[in-house]
């Protein structure tokens, strides 16, 4: 006779994890922008509601909605992060490992861990799917019983990459809707590309599955080629974005740390210039913004090379060069900062690294 799971509290358990979400967003919620915050909070509330990516809600309605979870956080500025109780046991909250090995039975995953500005962040959600891809054990999640302010498309968590649907939804929306205008003939290109000729973003809403899928081999092989990097080394990594939070030097960090994943023989671009993914290469471009847009200047003149003569091969050079830069960088900021934890000067370390790669 088979023997059934016992039944866990997914209640309980789901308000366990907003109550940790809720506690990271109170603190860390200066972390960004007033605009950046706007956008966090109005997906957020998107979530909350159940509603798609695309619909606004009332701007009285959303308002009075911040309000209220602004005065929630105040009551959080003093508490702690709590342990998760689940079928009667006490897990640390970011003891993934012990609490994914109670859950995963139960077709739940639990997510935890420092994103940027080293800030924390939860998420509990069902698995939509676990496969395997080179070795690599990939989880495609589907809907999200709790998450914080952050719309994180995809990541690593005990050498697994996990890619989270429900937020890739949020975050491809609202990358298209709120691009650049240098951006737009990229976008236009990969959308083309998609077969989506009237790109109005009414239009756009009812494939917005169809964009999805351009991008989530994307998305999983930028968490392939992080896992595999040699290049940066992880200790070092974590050491710098451990020393520098919320600074110049750890988006330097990041950006490096994220060119690498996209460039080495594991990453995103190598494998778009295998398969020959034109749209997935479009939406790149598109998106590549910010500090590895500076850093990889080549990859958006090789794309407008390619758009007029589908070369693949500049594309391939591109990448090549950008990678070599990337791995030269990630071994300047390695030995800057062991210079200073030799110094036992973090603070020259910081200015080096700026001096070096930001001209300041």
């Amino acid at each position: 006779m088979r023997l059934r799971k016992p039944m866990l509290d997914i209640e309980d358990i789901t308000r366990q994890v907003l109550h940790n979400c809720d506690i990271s967003d109170a603190f860390h919620a200066g972390m960004f922008s007033i605009c950046g915050l706007a956008l966090r909070l109005r997906d957020l509330y998107k979530w909350e509601k159940g509603l798609p990516a695309w619909e606004e809600s009332d701007s009285a309605e959303v308002l009075e909605w911040i309000e209220a979870k602004e005065n929630q956080w105040e009551d959080y500025t003093e508490n702690g992060f709590e342990e998760l109780i689940i079928d009667g046991k006490r897990f640390d909250p970011f003891d993934t490992v012990g609490i994914n090995t109670v859950l995963e039975p139960h077709q739940l995953f639990y997510g935890a861990g420092y994103a940027r500005s080293l800030k924390p962040t939860f998420f509990l959600a069902d698995i939509a799917e676990k496969t395997s891809l080179g070795g690599n054990m990939i989880y495609t999640l589907g809907r999200e019983m709790a998450r914080d302010l952050l719309t994180i498309p995809a990541l690593t968590q005990d050498d697994c990459v996990v890619l989270r649907q429900e937020s890739a939804r949020y975050f491809v929306w609202d990358s298209i809707v709120y691009i650049k205008k240098s951006a737009r003939p990229a976008l236009k290109f990969a959308l083309d590309s998609c077969g989506l000729k009237n790109q109005e973003p009414k239009a756009l809403q009812p494939h917005l599955t169809t964009i999805l899928a351009a991008l989530k081999e994307s998305y999983i092989y930028h968490e392939i080629g992080e896992l595999h990097d040699t290049d940066f080394d992880r200790k070092i990594w974590r050491e710098v974005i451990a020393a520098f939070p919320h600074s110049p030097v750890e988006y330097l960090a990041r950006a490096v740390k994220d060119l690498l994943a996209d460039t080495n023989q594991f990453g995103t671009l190598q494998h778009i210039i295998r398969e020959r993914k034109t749209a997935s290469l479009a939406f790149y471009a598109a998106f590549l913004d910010g500090l590895a847009k500076e850093f990889f200047p080549g990859l958006l003149t090789s794309f407008q090379e390619f758009t007029q003569t589908s070369d693949w091969s500049v594309i391939d050079q591109a990448v090549s060069s950008g990678y070599k830069t990337a791995k030269q960088h990630a071994e300047l900021i390695s030995d800057l900062y062991q210079e200073g934890i030799r110094k036992d000067d973090k603070k020259w370390a910081e200015t080096e690294i700026q001096k070096r790669l930001l001209g300041k």
